[in-house]
Parts: C-alpha cells; sequence; structure tokens
C-alpha cells in the first residue's frame, strides 16, 4: 500500500502554493482528469451507444458509496448536490414537526427549514453544545434534529458518537446530516449509527469535482417522509412502475451525469487505495499538530480547545491585513466569519502547517 505522504504528488496546484482550502473546493487528482477526458472522448466518438453504457456507472457509484460507508446501495440516492436533496426530502416532512438547528450552521442546512415555517429552536455553537442539543430535544419534545456534523466556519465536530447516544436516548427523534465537510476527511458507518438521513456534496474532502452527491436513508426516515417527487428516471424508465418507485429513487426523478457521479465513483477508488482509515488516522493526527500550532502561537479558540474532537477546519482571528498577506505568499484560504478559514486533508502535510505558521508569526500589521 503507498504511503499516504505519496499522494499529494498527483495535485500539481500543492507544487505551486499552500493549498488549504479544501473547506471550498477539494483538488483536482490528475489520474481523475485523465479518466475525465477518456469519458468525453468515448461520448464524442460514441454518442448515445456510449452513453447508455456508461449507465453502468450509476449502480456500480451507489455500491461503492456503500462500500465506504455502510449502506446498502438501495438505500442511497444520487443527488447533484447535497442542497437539492435536502430541499427534496422537506417537501416530504409535515411542516408540523418540532425542528432543532444549530445557530450559524451552513446556510444550505438551516435556510430550508426556516423558509418552510417549521416550528424551529436553534442550540448554541460552543465547548457545550452537545449537552443543549440534548436539553433542548428533551424540554421541548423536538421531532428532527438538522445539523452539519462539521461546522463551515470553525470545524466544530458533533461526532457520530454522540448522534448514536441521542437516538438511544431519544429513538423516534428524526436525525438529519450534512456530511459534507466529515466524509472523505473521517470514516463512517451509516447503519451501525443513529444517523436518519446523511447527505454529501462531492467536491470537498471527497474530491469528486462538482455536480454529484448522494443521500443515504435509513428505515425511520422513509416512514416519517412522504415523498411525491417523481419523473421517468426514477421509474428506471419503466412506464408502468410510476407507483411502484422506491423512496432513494424519489431523489432522482430526472436523467443524473455519468461523468460527474464516474467522477466521484472514481475519486472514492482513488480513497479506498490510500484507506478511509488510514486517511482519518493521518487526518486526525494532522488536526492535533494544527491545535497545538495555533495553541502556541495564540490564535486558537479556547472554546474549541476545551473540546476533545474537532473536525479538519480551523478558524482564526485576522488583526488586520494577514488574510492578504497569506495570498500574496500564495497561502490558499478563505475568508469565514470574522477570520480566516483553513482546512487540512490528506494531501497536505506537516511542511504546509509550519509554512502557515512562520507566516502567521513573522506577520506584522502596518
Amino acid at each position: 500500500m503507498k504511503p499516504i505522504s505519496s499522494f499529494r504528488n498527483h495535485f500539481p496546484l500543492l507544487t505551486q502554493s499552500t493549498y488549504l482550502n479544501t473547506a471550498a473546493w477539494g483538488l483536482l487528482h490528475e489520474d481523475l482528469l485523465e479518466w475525465r477526458q477518456e469519458q468525453d472522448l468515448d461520448y464524442l466518438v460514441g454518442g448515445s451507444d456510449y452513453k447508455i453504457e456508461s449507465l453502468a456507472l450509476l449502480d456500480q457509484t451507489r455500491e461503492r458509496l456503500g462500500a465506504c460507508f455502510g449502506c446498502p446501495g438501495q438505500r442511497i440516492a444520487l443527488v447533484p448536490n447535497f442542497s437539492l436533496g435536502l430541499n427534496l426530502l422537506l417537501e416530504g416532512l409535515p411542516r408540523h414537526q418540532k425542528v432543532v438547528l444549530l445557530e450559524g450552521d451552513y446556510p444550505s442546512v438551516n435556510w430550508p427549514f426556516e423558509s418552510r415555517g417549521y416550528p424551529l429552536r436553534y442550540a448554541k455553537l460552543g465547548a457545550g453544545v452537545e449537552e443543549e442539543l440534548r436539553g433542548l430535544i428533551r424540554e421541548w419534545g423536538a421531532e428532527v434534529l438538522a445539523l452539519s456534523l462539521v461546522q463551515w466556519v470553525n470545524g466544530l465536530l458533533i461526532t457520530p458518537a454522540f448522534l448514536k447516544e441521542l437516538k438511544q436516548e431519544f429513538p423516534d427523534l428524526l436525525i438529519m446530516a450534512d456530511g459534507t465537510q466529515f466524509l472523505g476527511a473521517f470514516t463512517h458507518d451509516f447503519d451501525a449509527g443513529g444517523i436518519d438521513i446523511l447527505g454529501a456534496s462531492g467536491y470537498k474532502w471527497l474530491l469528486g469535482g462538482n455536480g454529484n452527491g448522494f443521500v443515504m436513508h435509513s428505515q425511520l426516515a422513509e416512514a416519517r417522509i412522504d415523498l411525491r417527487s417523481s419523473g421517468f428516471n426514477a421509474s428506471g424508465g419503466d412506464l408502468a412502475a410510476r407507483d411502484r418507485i422506491s423512496f432513494a429513487r424519489r431523489l432522482e426523478p430526472g436523467h443524473l451525469d455519468t461523468l460527474n457521479f464516474g467522477s466521484l465513483h472514481f475519486s472514492l477508488g482513488l480513497l479506498q487505495d490510500l484507506g478511509l482509515d488510514r486517511v482519518e488516522t493521518y487526518n486526525r493526527e494532522l488536526v492535533s499538530k494544527v491545535r497545538a500550532t495555533f495553541a502556541e502561537l495564540g490564535i486558537l479558540d479556547p472554546e474549541l480547545e476545551q473540546r476533545e474532537a474537532h473536525g479538519t477546519i480551523f478558524n482564526i482571528p485576522d488583526p488586520g491585513g494577514l488574510y492578504k498577506h497569506l495570498r500574496q505568499n500564495d497561502v490558499v484560504c478563505s475568508r469565514r466569519g470574522q477570520g480566516i478559514r483553513f482546512g487540512f486533508h490528506c494531501y497536505n502535510s506537516e511542511a504546509d502547517l509550519g509554512r502557515l505558521a512562520d507566516l502567521i508569526r513573522n506577520y506584522r500589521p502596518s
């Protein structure tokens, strides 16, 4: 098995910059680029014959997702992105159900609930967010919890282990999670956990590029959500199957792009070749080093410092001009909230962290 350190050799941008922006977009692997070019060439010369043959990639993608994240393929829907999948799901979730959200969560998690008028309560993000969630659900009698596993601004991690405990305490609670900033960086076994809906877009830590995502669902989700979305693709092209469309396929009413979902299939294969468990171990070790370095620099969020687990995203204060300074020195990062956000993935190295730390340590506001 190849060392993880060699993985970065397949991303040319890493030779030109310190790329710490996977939380915005994951990089394109050169082997995936070659595969995509071959698909377009086959389409060019093969037309519909090629496209029809390539439809097998869709089932292969579902099966690979299931193998990676512990869910049977028939309970996995392919969607262009998480946001579209969630909006389709909420069209089937009764509007009277009480929903708990997190303050400041990713807009594509909170806005779909807010725009539909659900009764809502919000838990504050912070060191004790889990106990606040537990108390709010118990006291209010919440029926639905919806959140991102990793918070998009500061990387706060709500672990699947906590959600499993929550499900054991509140077995009728419908838990809906956005795993876009989690899956690919960490491992997960869907059917062994307490999440009922787990969706993700594939263009970040899964390295699949844009236009692909997925939704996994539990039996409780199927019982609680009455999906009405439909289309010819959902029936498998069978005119007689309109009334026999499965829950997952109702999230696939229209034709799916085999180039985009094939890209997700290919990138998942790259991560499988590395070993998803090895990727998680590497990322967790790198996260620990980032936390220690940022603590030494005095820029680690005090609330996050109190927490044992953390995602692969960090946010530090900008004293004025630091973001511009980093970008001028070829550090790719983002402005988020009131600070600067960095994302560390398995193609990043301790040298990337060291270079970032030196730039921060030596920066003097003008």
